[in-house]
């Protein structure tokens, strides 16, 4: 399969299996800082086509249309508010916000699949009733504006495959189906320019509609997970506590939090009990060298607290 292609393959597929998730969480660190443009060029392209779209959709008279029209508009104006967190993301700590700007990424994404959710129902509730009442919209004004549709959202794809933040990867994921959508809206209206078939437009709605509201359940899924805190699902948890169990010097580790910041981010803090006291440049070494192998499990960002055997844990959860 071609490059560009293979590399939507990899993004999409790819990172569901085990040992992909793995290696991404080894190379958190390794960012890329194109992310603000590339979901910028996805949105110009995406807010042109939409406008064409809708003027489309009321000329041939096609509810798929109209329902893509839609759903496009919502992808537009999340988009829209994706480029504008994301580029306030890149915002230093303040007085505010003492880790920085990073959430403000996520939260478009979350945003970005309420919308599509709404958008999808909304879809369904029109496209449901023509079922029984199908009406033969213009199937060859139709081909067109599939084959643009493919285009567009092809390059809008194409472009957020280059970057690797958690907002363009939903950003990606949405595209990628509208790409699927309009190749079924392509080979729908050539079935209904050959043949008088007129429920196959709203069949063809209602399939992209729930094929929407799968993905965008899944992808708000894990956007919630991340901001509830949960433990990100490419850090392996025991695999951290066995290793700090397992240092010399060190009696037992309790105290664990794993989190993400943005999906890519990750944090932990944790408390180290010691065999016996050290001096203050040994303890540097260690705390730098176990720094540096979490960096390698996907942590970002390390909080040490070390103990004395004889040391009280104020914290109930120890």
């Amino acid at each position: 399969m071609p490059n560009n292609w293979s590399t939507i393959y990899n993004h999409l597929f790819l990172s569901m299996t085990d040992d992909h998730k793995h290696h991404h969480g080894h190379g958190h660190h390794h960012h890329h800082h194109g992310d603000v443009k590339n979901i910028k060029t996805a949105f110009f392209l995406n807010i042109f086509f939409t406008i064409i779209e809708i003027i489309g959709g009321f000329y041939t008279n096609s509810i798929a249309i109209l329902s893509d029209a839609l759903h496009d508009l919502g992808d537009s104006l999340s988009l829209g508010l994706a480029w504008y967190f994301q580029k306030l993301s890149k915002k230093s700590r303040d007085r505010q916000f003492s880790y920085g700007y990073k959430r403000f990424s996520l939260l478009a994404a979350i945003i970005n699949s309420i919308v599509l959710v709404v958008g999808s129902v909304f879809i369904l509730l029109e496209a449901i009733p023509r079922l029984l009442n199908p009406i033969q919209p213009d199937a060859q004004g139709m081909i067109i504006l599939a084959v643009l549709g493919v285009l567009f959202n092809g390059a809008a794809v194409l472009r957020l495959t280059k970057g690797d933040s958690m907002n363009e990867r939903v950003a990606m994921l949405h595209l990628l189906e509208d790409v699927f959508g309009w190749v079924a809206v392509l080979i729908g209206s050539i079935i209904m320019y050959f043949f008088a078939l007129p429920i196959i437009d709203s069949i063809l709605s209602i399939g992209i509609s729930m094929l929407i509201l799968f993905n965008v359940v899944k992808n708000l899924k894990q956007s919630l997970q991340i901001v509830l805190q949960g433990i990100p699902n490419d850090v392996d948890e025991k695999e951290i506590l066995t290793y700090l169990n397992s240092l010399d010097g060190i009696d037992n580790a309790h105290d664990l939090h794993i989190w993400s910041m943005d999906g890519q981010y990750n944090v932990l803090t944790t408390h180290l009990v010691l065999e016996k006291d050290l001096n203050m440049e040994d303890l540097e070494s260690l705390k730098k060298q176990i720094r540096d192998a979490l960096h390698e499990k996907g942590i970002e960002h390390t909080t040490l607290e070390f103990e004395s055997k004889d040391a009280d844990c104020v914290y109930e959860d120890c």
